[in-house]
């Protein structure tokens, strides 16, 4: 029996898997450590059924798949980017990557064959245009490393995550930071005025609206005279975040000093969501809800509408010299001659 992953699952899967990326490229995530504590019952991992792995492909590993400009890239070459791909996406699930996955992704491959020359197409630019920082690559692999005690636990880690062997992890590491090298560069030619700023934000203002938004940090405890003592040692000087980390019973937010970060109206318990809403900014409030006694603070709170100008411009300007550098790009792609022989990179029907 072959693992399967539920069809909706599958369909969302493959949908994020030929997504694409453009300008938006990002260093691959390194492998994690192992948790030491269980996931959350909705992200805990799915184990398939025992069974010997799926192939990840059928065929000669140093078969053409494709060509950019002067360099061919093989079967084993696309084989390895497919199933760094396909983890990610699973990994975002939750789910550690298997190879008996790759089976329920088959039919993407030809179609990321065009995502896969297009990437190697931008590395090639990048190769001719931006220099990589070796340096921060190796640290940044060093680091990924550091997490795991042994060769054999790192080594797993990297198959949950779809990279073959450490070479294969460094190398893309290397590959990814050239690449936002050359895009940052990119970005860096276009930019635009106040002027150009102000008529982009008068023509889409309808659009440029955001919803009401509070920021907190709390401290949770258990009892009103707890609360009430954190309250007067805050009154007199006590630093918030060192006493929600020694004290908060909020596991999720005590190391990071309290802070919640931001969320919108009805997402938090009924008397947090009130206080977090029309309590004052600044201020230190105290409320009761079924986790026990929150002591905390609204740091920033936004009303609803249209975001204001200054607050919008520069995400304006990031959209504008965005969409500015992706038509560069797109021009310096076309000029790189490409084929592609989808018929290598499509497996065999299977019953």
């Amino acid at each position: 029996m072959q693992a399967k992953l539920p069809d909706v699952k599958k369909i969302l899967l493959t949908l994020a898997l030929l997504g694409g990326v453009a300008l938006a490229q990002t260093a691959p995530p390194a492998p994690a450590p192992a948790p030491t504590t269980p996931a959350p019952a909705a992200l805990a991992p799915v184990t398939p059924a025992a069974s010997p792995a799926a192939p990840v492909s059928t065929g000669d590993p140093a078969a053409v798949v494709g060509k950019v400009g002067d360099q061919t890239y093989t079967l084993a070459d696309f084989d390895r980017a497919f199933r760094v791909a396909a983890a990610r996406v699973v990994n975002a699930q939750g789910i550690p990557f298997e190879d008996a996955y790759l089976a329920e992704f088959a039919e993407a491959r030809p179609d990321f064959l065009k995502q896969f020359l297009r990437d190697r197409a931008v590395t090639q630019l990048a190769q001719s245009r931006a220099k990589v920082d070796q340096a921060a690559v190796d640290k940044q692999f060093e680091d990924a490393r550091g997490n795991f005690e042994t060769d054999e636990a790192f080594s797993e880690a990297l198959a949950a995550t779809g990279y073959s062997t450490p070479d294969d992890l460094r190398a893309e590491l290397g590959r990814q930071a050239l690449i936002n090298a050359y895009l940052e560069s990119i970005r860096d030619r276009f930019k635009f005025g106040d002027a150009v700023v102000a008529g982009y934000y008068q023509l889409n203002r309808s659009k440029l609206t955001r919803e009401a938004e509070a920021c907190v940090k709390h401290i949770l405890v258990p009892t009103e005279a707890e609360a009430s003592t954190i309250v007067k040692d805050l009154a007199g000087g006590a630093d918030f975040a060192k006493i929600a980390a020694e004290k908060s019973q909020d596991p999720g937010s005590a190391p990071q000093g309290g802070d919640l970060g931001c969320f919108g109206p009805g997402q938090m318990v009924e008397t947090f969501d009130k206080a977090s809403f029309t309590g004052p900014v600044g201020k230190v409030q105290t409320v009761k809800s079924d986790f026990g006694y929150h002591v905390l603070v609204v740091t920033k709170r936004t009303d609803a509408g249209v975001t204001p100008l200054a607050e919008a411009a520069p995400l304006i300007r990031q959209q504008l010299s965005g969409e500015a550098a992706q038509k560069y790009l797109d021009a310096q792609i076309a000029r790189l001659s490409t084929e592609s022989f989808p018929d290598v990179v499509t497996l065999p029907a299977t019953e």
